[in-house]
Order: structure tokens, then C-alpha cells, then sequence
């Protein structure tokens, strides 16, 4: 059977055999094989000397580099069989969760080895929820601990700026999902180097609708021969139930899970073995990959609630059973403007027709619809009996979406339906009255000036009514509802565009559905008791709970009394605890499952969330006293909050690494496989790091980044020439060249990236940016913006952030990460225009069938450089270089890198191919040319 080898990566007939094998692994040079008609015969690729395998259906395909001493042979049933080794191996990975009087405390233990023969680049992903706050993170490697450090985020940004410098990373926290963040951090490890990962989160669990629920998102994408979830509960009230919930788990491997209860304590183990955790029984993939989440509720009855006392903090837990229900006054505000047409308003009719028919009779709700003017059905406040609901249902499934938005008027006239039926008496005396407003999007009709709304709707209510505010979809200008809603006694919640939006909407509705008490005063003794967290409370609703807690500033106090004042729906509610502080506190400290200081660090957390409420509405001069507040409780408790951050400065292989170098060595004795320094900024190690800016100039990262390679690329004004190029995940970069304005005659010309198009079908996005504007279009959305503000977006599967006349930064799920950068020109400059620059800043999760331009670069780049020596320009140093079995001649040069400044930008030193990257690149340029900005054509 003839084997040949080529080092054409873009031969249509290499990739249609690699589509036919299935092949999702290859360096440039591709594999053609002379195969039988039957594809499924066994065969096996090896090499002498150096060896690495790539098993493909019945095929391994080796990917090493060198192309001599390949033969062809038949595969043994042992090697069929064999597993593919994992080069970076998780060996160890457990969780471990203290929960005491709701509080958790939860540490994340990650090993990970490298079985590579060289260095590898190990990555830590961990998911928790967004009302966590980070506590501690630390890897150890070597037997030398590295701990991150909380610090204000303006430290912070200047100690990760000096990271960079160093050719050094940090640790990131970014959204993922609706009630999750994904910690993210990464690590250069050597050839059977083992690295342990350690993470901290602290949480106040919620409750919600009559339960507490924490959840561990289990994803570690291998299989782990020691996997371990451990999780205590300590309640002193005693637990009433607890359930585990583990949807990635079959019916038949339920049982691995193991759970005990014990009046006020519980135990929940989870320890599969690797057998158990194969997604099936001849494949290497694992179950382990979705939420382990627990849900329980404590022993409650009708009295003032339970209180816990350690090292002089004290925590009030508050929720009453066994309450009558209070009428409620409901004005629903609904948009129904043009960008609300078909799915969502679709969905919001279907939620709340479904609303309706759960109020109880007694009741009251109105229905308040808005695009640029707002209609009130039967403008007045109706009883939910059932006529009145049948009625109301029929009007709802008839609305239909058309017009501006004009948010202004339909709230001030919600608020005024509500004082004319109070004043009017028609309402019962003792109700709950609230506005609910639904919208996706911003006011662009009548008063659009988003603090002018604010300040009118906060005048109108006055403080007697609670807002409530629902933003639709990723559009919505969020802050300004979460505003308006705590500046009047509600909150605001994000509805995802998503099949169950409907269900999201009522689960909103179902959590202030029955209001059983108001106006609740928690009080303590008065000088007994200091740095009290909010202790007032406008509503209390049936499933939730009220949490204060305060430090005991009497060394002396024996006995903390609490008292709680209240509006039922009958009857003023007075209750009463009385608790001897030495015994709660000895009962407490005894208990296994407790952690520590954990009513103070709940203090911290609870204190440092109300303020960061408050702050949302606070005018300058508090909001300045909150922010000093806020920044000081967490660095004193090591929280990382919205004003803090964690980070996490890499180790490194080499000292050399550390240093920043402007230039490379004067010193032209080097050795003859020279690493040279790399300048600030250039890349992360262990990760690809590919660039294209100015005239234009490629950067490709070589040898683990401890060097780059550049060429130039001459192309014709207009052509457009495709940079990246993924198969596997359908996606795509193209760029389109521009000319200068004038040029002398016979002179080249030069040229620039004018535009850039990126696809990705999968996530059905294509995104268009020029000099002039950025287009983003995603299913049947489509968004416009302009370089002149600095705004974002954020979307499940992909997020924009525009610095104003500066760059674009583009994360599309977790598949890739680029900046565009923004290069303006002297205005009516005779020569130049306005053009852009492309960076790649992280493209790990891309396939190995990655191609284009910059593309064929995002894997490992390695080069031998020899032979440096000086040139005729003494200046300018000059060497051989071996690449992709090239030899090359190649001459030291600095390009700049523009994405941390784009006027002067950083030097770059790289080794310069000429002739468009002849020999560097696969084929020449113009194989690259493509027809359309936005085309997906995989050759």
C-alpha cells in the first residue's frame, strides 16, 4: 500500500480523506493514503524514534513531526484495545462542603499530572454560583505553594499588567451560564510534573420556595481515577429534608450516591469509580458532567426562628410557619413593542395566562400593556375571580407586539392605578401592593433618559409599593431595572431567552405570590449589639427567610434576646427567643461539620451584599462611604467581590521568563538553540498567540512562546483572505484588505485589514466589524454599534466588549478569545485610512483541523534556529531556521504589538520570513482568497 507525505495542509483531497476517517487531530502536513474501497480495515501508522498515535475509528494516525521512517502495518488486537493515554491526566479531584446554619463553606482539590514528554499547559475550570464569593486559590508545584492574593481591582489591574509583562498570566472569573461562574486559571507543567490545584468559595445558601438548594457543577472532562464529592450539613434546628439531585447519573448508578441524616446533621458522599464513571461500556468518555446539587430545609414552626452565637458574631435565622396568606395587589406592565415579536411575547402570554389562573380570589391585579403609548385593560384594578381572570386571559392571548418603547408613562400610570383604588377604599386594608414590569429592552419613546425615569417612578411610589423588574432576553439595559427596582423595595431578575422562559417567569411570580407578613422590625439589645445587617424588612413571603446577623459588642452579655415585630394578615405579630450565648456557643463549637469562624465570615458576606445593593442606588458622596466600606470587609475577609480580585501569578520554567526584556540580547556568542526573551504582553505559555496588524504583519509564537516568527503578506486592495478556518467547531475568520489612499507610481502598495468577518454556525453568530461600525447577528437578531461608545453584550454563547475607539474583545463560549484593535489615522490624512487589527488571545478548545492564514499556527509551532550571526546591517541579526522541514534563512526584526497601546504599541522581536511567508506558510497567499466576508468554505 503507497504512502505519501506532503506538507500542503490545504490539499482538498488530504481533508476530504481526513473527513472520511474522521480525523479531528493533525499537524499541517496531512496523511494520503491509497486505501481499499473498504475503509475499515485495520491498520496502523508508526515511526522510529519519536512516536505519537491518534486512534481514528480503526486507524492510528501518527502526528509526530518527523516525516522519515513512517511504515504502514496491520494493528494487533493489544493496540485496538488500548485506550488512548491522556498526556494531561486529572488523578485526584475532590470537593468538600461544610454547610452550617446555611453558610458554605466548599474547597475544590485538583491533581493533575502531565504523562507528556514535554511541557504541557494544565488548565483549572471550576463553576460556581454568582452568589459565591471566592475566598482562596492556590497551585502547588515543585513543593512551592503559589497563593492568590485578594486585592482592590485597580492593585490588582496594575500587578496583573506586571504578570503580563513577565510574560505571566492570572487567574479569571467570567459568567457562564445563568447562575454560574466559571473560575479559570492555567499552568505550565514539565514532563511528569504533577500540579495540585486548590480552590475556596464561601456562599449564604438562599431560601427559595421552601428550600435551600447548593449546587456543585461536576465537569472535569476525563475520567478520574479518584473523584470525591463530601458534603456536611449542620442545622441546629434540625434538617426536615434533604434530597440530592444528580440528573447525570443513570437510574442504576443512583445508588453510588450516599446520603445520611441524623436529626440536626447530614453526611452526602459521592465516590465513583472509574468503571462507574464510563458513559458507556467501550468508550472512554464520562458521566460526570452536569450539577450534583442538594436541596433540604430545616424544622420550622410558628416563633421568632433560631440563633447561633460564635466568637462574639451572632446569626438570626427568621421564618415563620404555619401563617395566614395577605391579599395582594398585582399591576402587571408588559412591552409589547416591536422587539418583543414572536418567541418572547409568544412566551410571556403563555406565562401569564398561567399567572392569572394561580391568583388566589383574594386578589386584585391589573394589566398594563406599553409600546409607544400605554393601554390599561378595562383601566381599573380587577378582583381575580374567576370571570374577571377568564376575561383577562382572553385579553392576554390577543396581545400582539408592534411600536417603540415607552416605559416611562405605563409605570406612572401602574402607580396611579394603585393610589386611586386605596384611595377609593377598594382594596384591602391590609394588602401588598406591587408593580411587576416585563421588558426587553431600552426607551426610545417619550422620556428616554434612563435616571429622569428612575427619579420619576421613585417620586410616584414614594415608598409604598414594591417594583419588581424583569429584563427580557440580553438586550435590556439590566442596571437600570436593578435601579429602579431597589430603589423602590423589589429586586430585578434576568429572563434568558431560552424554550422555558415561560417557566422562569412564573417561577418569579410563584416567589411573591403569598406575602405573609409586613412591615417586619428585627430588634436586639440596644447596646449589647453593634454592626447590625438590615434588620427591617418591607415583606415576608411564604418559602423565603430573613437573615440578619450582628456582632456582640458586650464581652459580658449572658442571655441575647431577639424580638421580632410584624403585620399579619389578622393581627400585629409579636414572637420572642431568649438564648444563653455560652451554651449556643459550646453546642456549636463541638459539632464536626462546623468550620471555624463561620457567623463571622457570614456576617462579612451578608453586610458586604446589602451594601453592594444599596450602592446601586447611592448618591455620590454614600456611594463613595459604601465603596470604602465594601473594599475594606473584603480584603479583611479575602472575598473577591465586584471591587475586588484575585491574582494568581503564574510559576514559570525559567527565571529568564520573569524578566521584562525590551530587546533581545546584544550578545551575538549565543548558543546554537538560542531562546531569546519575549517582550511584554506577547503570550501566555503553553498557548498559541497569533496576531496580523499594520501593513500587514503576521506574529506566530514558535517554541513554547519563548520566540515568534513574522512575515508580511502582499495582497491586493479588496481581496479577502481567510484566517482561520475550523471544520470541526464551523467556524470562521476572514479578513478584508484595504489600500492606501495615494502612491507613488511603481511603488507596491500598501495595504491593511479594513474589515473582519467572524462565523460560527454552530452558535449561529456572524459578527461583521469595520473602521466604522461593529454588526452583530445572532439567529434572527441583529445589533449595530458604533466605535464611539464603550458599551457590550453578553449572550449565553459569546459576549462583545467595545472600548471606545480603542478595541473589541470577542470570547465565544469557551471555544476562542480575540481583540480586535482599532487604528485611527490623522483626520483627511493624504496617505493613510483607518484600519484594524486581528489578535488571537486564547483558541485551545479550536480543533487541530484548524487552518488559515493564522489558523494553521493555533497548535504548537516548533523551530530550530541556528547559525545567528550578524548581518551586513551589523545591527540586525541574521540565522538559519529549520521549520515544518524547511530551511529557512531569517533575519531579527521588532514588530509591535498594538492591543495594549494603539499609537505606539510594544516591540515584538521575531525572526522575519521573506516572500510572503514562502516555506512558513502552507501554499502562498493567495490559496487563502476567498469570495465573501462572512463565507464558511472548508477546502
Amino acid at each position: 500500500m503507497p504512502v505519501v507525505f506532503m506538507n500542503r495542509g490545504r490539499n482538498k483531497a488530504q481533508l476530504l480523506i481526513a473527513r472520511l476517517c474522521n480525523i479531528e487531530t493533525m499537524l499541517p502536513f496531512i496523511l494520503l493514503m491509497s486505501i481499499p474501497p473498504s475503509i475499515s480495515s485495520d491498520y496502523i501508522i508508526t515511526e522510529s524514534g519519536h512516536h505519537t498515535s491518534v486512534y481514528v475509528d480503526s486507524f492510528i494516525v501518527s502526528n509526530a513531526p518527523k516525516l522519515s521512517g513512517r511504515t504502514l502495518k496491520k494493528r494487533s488486537t493489544e493496540e485496538h484495545d488500548k485506550k488512548p493515554e491522556m498526556e494531561l491526566e486529572i488523578y485526584g479531584m475532590k470537593i468538600e462542603s461544610k454547610v452550617t446554619s446555611r453558610f458554605a463553606h466548599n474547597v475544590v482539590i485538583s491533581r493533575v499530572v502531565n504523562r507528556a514528554n514535554e511541557s504541557r499547559e494544565a488548565f483549572f475550570e471550576m463553576e460556581l454560583p454568582k452568589t459565591a464569593f471566592i475566598t482562596n486559590f492556590s497551585m502547588t508545584l515543585d513543593g512551592v505553594t503559589y497563593v492568590g492574593a485578594v486585592k482592590e481591582k485597580e492593585v490588582a489591574q496594575q500587578q496583573y499588567q506586571q504578570a503580563v509583562s513577565r510574560g505571566q498570566t492570572a487567574g479569571l472569573v467570567k459568567a457562564s451560564g445563568r447562575k454560574m461562574e466559571k473560575f479559570k486559571v492555567s499552568v505550565n507543567i514539565g514532563p511528569t510534573k504533577k500540579v495540585t490545584f486548590e480552590l475556596t468559595y464561601e456562599e449564604l445558601l438562599k431560601r427559595n420556595l421552601g428550600k435551600y438548594e447548593m449546587n456543585i457543577r461536576v465537569k472535569p472532562q476525563q475520567l478520574v481515577k479518584h473523584f470525591q464529592i463530601d458534603v456536611h450539613v449542620f442545622e441546629p434546628q434540625g434538617i426536615a429534608f434533604l434530597n440530592v439531585d444528580a440528573k447525570f447519573l443513570t437510574n442504576n448508578l443512583t445508588s453510588i450516591v450516599k446520603k445520611t441524616l441524623t436529626g440536626t446533621k447530614a453526611h452526602v458522599s459521592f465516590k465513583p469509580t472509574l468503571e462507574q464513571q464510563h458513559k458507556c461500556p467501550d468508550c472512554h468518555e464520562t458521566i460526570l458532567d452536569g450539577d450534583f446539587i442538594i436541596k433540604y430545609d430545616v424544622n420550622r414552626d410558628l416563633s421568632a426562628g433560631s440563633v447561633q452565637v460564635v466568637n462574639g458574631y451572632f446569626v438570626h435565622h427568621f421564618a415563620p410557619a404555619n401563617l395566614a396568606r395577605i391579599p395582594k395587589i398585582v399591576i402587571f406592565v408588559i412591552d409589547h413593542s416591536g422587539s418583543m415579536s414572536g418567541t418572547k411575547m409568544r412566551q410571556t402570554n403563555e406565562a401569564l395566562v398561567k399567572i392569572l389562573d394561580d391568583m388566589g380570589t383574594e386578589d386584585h391585579f391589573a394589566i398594563n400593556i406599553f409600546d409607544d403609548i400605554s393601554e390599561t385593560w378595562g383601566n381599573a384594578i380587577f378582583q381575580a375571580t374567576p370571570s374577571n381572570v377568564t376575561a383577562a386571559k382572553t385579553f392576554v392571548r390577543g396581545i400582539s407586539a408592534r411600536g417603540g418603547t415607552n416605559l416611562n408613562d405605563p409605570m406612572l400610570e401602574a402607580v396611579r392605578l394603585l393610589d386611586k383604588a386605596h384611595q377609593d377604599k377598594q382594596l384591602p386594608e391590609r394588602s401588598v401592593s406591587m408593580i411587576i414590569l416585563l421588558t426587553d429592552g431600552k426607551a426610545n419613546e417619550g422620556e428616554t433618559i434612563p435616571t429622569k425615569i428612575q427619579q420619576n417612578v421613585k417620586k410616584a411610589v414614594n415608598g409604598r409599593y414594591s417594583i419588581y423588574c424583569l429584563g427580557f432576553g440580553y438586550d435590556v439595559e439590566f442596571s437600570f431595572l436593578e435601579k429602579m427596582a431597589l430603589e423602590n423595595n423589589g429586586v430585578a431578575r434576568r429572563i434568558y431567552e431560552d424554550s422555558d422562559a415561560p417557566l422562569q417567569l412564573q417561577g418569579f411570580y410563584d416567589e411573591v405570590a403569598n406575602p405573609l407578613l409586613l412591615d417586619i422590625e428585627l430588634q436586639y439589645p440596644e447596646n449589647a449589639i453593634s454592626e447590625l445587617t438590615q434588620a427591617n424588612f418591607k415583606q415576608y413571603y411564604d418559602g423565603s427567610e430573613i437573615v440578619v446577623a450582628g456582632k456582640i459588642s458586650d464581652n459580658n452579655l449572658d442571655l441575647l434576646r431577639a424580638e421580632v415585630f410584624a403585620q399579619g394578615a389578622n393581627e400585629h405579630l409579636t414572637l420572642k427567643t431568649e438564648v444563653k450565648v455560652s451554651e449556643v456557643e459550646n453546642v456549636t463549637q463541638q459539632q464536626q461539620y462546623v468550620f471555624g469562624d463561620f457567623t463571622e465570615r457570614l456576617w462579612a458576606y451578608l453586610t458586604i451584599q446589602q451594601l453592594l445593593e444599596k450602592r446601586v442606588s447611592a448618591e455620590t458622596d454614600e456611594k463613595k462611604n459604601l465603596t470604602d466600606r465594601i473594599l475594606e470587609l473584603s480584603l479583611k475577609y479575602s472575598f473577591v467581590t465586584p471591587l475586588t480580585s484575585m491574582v494568581v501569578t503564574k510559576p514559570e520554567e525559567n527565571k529568564n521568563d520573569n524578566i521584562v526584556a525590551d530587546k533581545p540580547s546584544e550578545d551575538v556568542n549565543v548558543e546554537r538553540h538560542q531562546k531569546l526573551h519575549y517582550a511584554p504582553g506577547f503570550a501566555q505559555k503553553g498557548r498559541a498567540f497569533t496576531s496580523v496588524d499594520t501593513d500587514p504583519h503576521f506574529i506566530i509564537s514558535i517554541n513554547d512562546h519563548s520566540d515568534a516568527i513574522c512575515f508580511n503578506v502582499d495582497g491586493k486592495p479588496g481581496a479577502i483572505l481567510n484566517l482561520v478556518t475550523d471544520p470541526s467547531t464551523d467556524f470562521v475568520v476572514n479578513g478584508q484588505l484595504i489600500g492606501v489612499k495615494e502612491t507613488e507610481n511603481n511603488k507596491k502598495i500598501k495595504t491593511y485589514f479594513g474589515k473582519f468577518g467572524i462565523v460560527n454556525n454552530k452558535m449561529d453568530v456572524k459578527v461583521e466589524v469595520s473602521t466604522q461600525m461593529i454588526t452583530v447577528s445572532h439567529g434572527e437578531d441583529k445589533v449595530s454599534f458604533s466605535w464611539s461608545t464603550t458599551t457590550s453584550l453578553t449572550k449565553e454563547s459569546f459576549s462583545i466588549s467595545i472600548m471606545k475607539e480603542r478595541n473589541l474583545t470577542l470570547t465565544m463560549g469557551d471555544d476562542a478569545t480575540f481583540v480586535i484593535v482599532l487604528h485611527r489615522v490623522r483626520k483627511n490624512h493624504t496617505v493613510h485610512r483607518d484600519f484594524l487589527g486581528f489578535y488571537t488571545l486564547d483558541s485551545h478548545r479550536l480543533s487541530n483541523m484548524t487552518h488559515g492564514l493564522l489558523g494553521q499556527f493555533y497548535h504548537q509551532v516548533n523551530a530550530e534556529i541556528f547559525f545567528i550571526h550578524p548581518g551586513l546591517d551589523q545591527s540586525k541579526l541574521r540565522a538559519k531556521m529549520i521549520v515544518k522541514g524547511q530551511k529557512l534563512r531569517v533575519t531579527r526584526v521588532y514588530e509591535k504589538d498594538y492591543r495594549l497601546d494603539s499609537e505606539r504599541g510594544t516591540n515584538i522581536p521575531c525572526w522575519f520570513v521573506r516572500d510572503n511567508g514562502k516555506g512558513f506558510i502552507d501554499g502562498i497567499p493567495t490559496d487563502y482568497v476567498v469570495s465573501s466576508l462572512l463565507e464558511s468554505v472548508y477546502p
